[in-house]
């Protein structure tokens, strides 16, 4: 989208919902047009959106941002009732900046019964059980290679970001896609350029032009490693869907959406989670006193600072959401981090870190046909393995205020710079 977008709804007002006699709605008796919330400024999001997301749940759960060209919805009930029903919310959208960051529609903006097909290729190598046993010692060997490298680097100098969330999510990736001689710089660059292109809500073109260069290195790879699979099958993902019936096309696309959410989401929750602890030490005493607490410390980070702040969904017809009429054909932005800080879902001071938190769901895998299917790898790989050994293996390790941490984004929001030290 270009950043001087025309700010009205192409639908008309932003708010009108062309229903139709006889359609089935939400709430047929009452509902109203959203209203426009033409104060969302897309830098302060950037910036902190935790504000903007408040204000939002407050005034308007569902509103159309200029900005963005699209409906956003805040709520938590909202956001799980879009996810609910991919027959009214469609992920198949018909503008998204995935299938041109990609080079083609993944499974991710498929919906069933043709997701389901592409979901079925890739979800025994990602069922938990098959992940420890074949996967979490190449986890934990990248683990204990990337922490020497923290120690090389020194208390002075190491950054958590730098010298060891990115490289290996970026290695733990090559490994579960089975990308023979990739170096983990191009994957970084891969990943990055995808998810820039994901996120590239203002259209810029220099973005786009990363992303070409980017499907252009892996679908070379992929032209040799696809066949190769076919002859020669492994546990590997690539390996899983080279087999699975797909074309090579098909295959081609999910490898490229895995590159840009398999190492974007566990590399900030590596910085995430290192970056919560630290504000909290008395949270951070407790489980390093007691190892059980690390899957509460994975959760509250997910919700607390979710790495996925916003899906892109489409309606398929009129309806009414949240007391809200919407059109067909709306483009709808789904507010997953919003979500995650709804006090009328999480009770219990939604804005604090609280690993004793009462366990509720939260939406930082999103939910229903399209929860995230590496949501277990992340897990094992991220939240107990990555995080604990860091603690394990360097003593007193916490943030080094001398220097600056710098967050990045809200479609993806993360770390990007994290100094490290210790004593």
């Amino acid at each position: 989208m270009n950043q001087h977008a025309e700010s009205g709804c192409p639908f008309g007002h932003p708010g009108s919902s062309n229903l139709t006699a006889g359609q089935v709605l939400d709430d047929a008796d009452t509902f109203r047009e959203p209203p426009i919330a033409d104060w969302v400024d897309l830098a302060e999001l950037s910036r902190n959106p935790y504000p903007t997301y408040e204000r939002l749940r407050e005034e308007t759960p569902v509103a159309w941002i200029p900005g963005l060209n699209k409906f956003l919805v805040t709520s938590f009930d909202g956001c799980r009732a879009v996810e609910a029903d991919q027959s009214i919310y469609s992920a198949n959208v018909s503008s998204g900046a995935m299938a041109k960051a990609l080079g083609a529609r993944p499974m991710l903006r498929k919906d069933d019964p043709e997701h389901a097909a592409d979901r079925r290729a890739v979800n025994s190598t990602l069922r938990p059980k098959n992940l420890n046993e074949a996967w979490a010692p190449d986890f934990e060997r990248n683990a204990r290679y990337y922490v020497d490298v923290l120690k090389d680097r020194g208390p002075q100098s190491a950054d958590l970001n730098t010298d060891f969330a990115a490289p290996l999510a970026a290695q733990n990736l090559i490994d579960l896609l089975g990308l023979k001689d990739v170096d983990v710089c191009d994957m970084q660059r891969w990943s990055l350029d995808f998810i820039d292109g994901i996120a590239n809500v203002l259209d810029e073109p220099d973005v786009w032009a990363r992303c070409d260069k980017s499907q252009a290195e892996v679908d070379s790879i992929l032209t040799q490693l696809i066949p190769y699979y076919r002859r020669q099958p492994n546990p590997s993902l690539t390996s899983a869907l080279a087999n699975s019936g797909m074309s090579d096309f098909d295959v081609a696309t999910n490898v490229k959406l895995t590159i840009s959410g398999g190492m974007n989401e566990p590399q900030h929750m590596i910085t995430n989670s290192i970056w919560a602890l630290d504000q909290h030490p008395d949270q951070l005493q407790q489980v390093l006193i007691d190892g059980s607490l690390w899957d509460a410390v994975f959760d509250e980070t997910l919700r607390w600072l979710s790495p996925i702040g916003m899906a892109p969904r489409q309606t398929t017809r009129a309806t009414v959401l949240e007391g809200y009429s919407l059109p067909a054909h709306a483009s709808i932005g789904i507010g997953l981090a919003s979500a995650n800080r709804d006090g009328k879902h999480f009770s219990q001071d939604p804005d604090r870190f609280d690993i004793s938190r009462h366990k509720q769901p939260h939406m930082a895998f999103g939910s229903g046909v399209h929860l995230c299917a590496g949501q277990w790898a992340a897990r094992i790989s991220i939240g107990r393995i990555a995080v604990p050994l860091l603690y394990e293996e360097i003593p007193g390790l916490r943030v080094d205020n001398d220097r600056s941490a710098v967050w990045h984004g809200w479609v993806f929001r993360g770390l990007t710079q994290l100094p490290i030290t210790w004593s």
